[in-house]
């Protein structure tokens, strides 16, 4: 049986390459206001699409770089309320610690 290669992504947080599957797709949604950034978990919406870790920590480390605009290639900066909600309540109902609290923690003095 010949075995197939698995379709790799890279994440726009961490910039790490993950089989598509563990990585939430995340497509831009152009209104009269601008650009919002929406989750795609079943990968259908229509346009380019950016992916991501359902983490926190790459949530944080995207919208800090701005890698949302140049990967969507979007101008401006895209409203991210409706994602930051869907990666905090997956976060929350995987039973996984928030490794954004996590890792703000790390190398401070205690």
């Amino acid at each position: 049986m010949v075995r197939r290669a698995l379709p790799e992504r890279t994440c726009v947080g961490c910039r790490r390459r993950a089989p598509a599957s563990e990585l939430l797709r995340i497509v831009a949604v152009g209104d009269e206001a601008g650009h919002s950034l929406r989750p795609d978990p079943a990968r259908r919406l229509p346009g380019r699409g950016a992916n991501m870790h359902p983490d926190p920590a790459c949530f944080a480390q995207a919208v800090r770089r701005r890698a949302f605009g140049r990967a969507l290639r979007i101008t401006g900066v895209p409203d991210h309320g409706e994602l930051a909600e869907h990666v905090d309540a997956s976060t929350t109902t995987s039973g996984q610690p928030d490794r954004a609290r996590v890792a703000s923690r790390v190398g401070r003095p205690t």
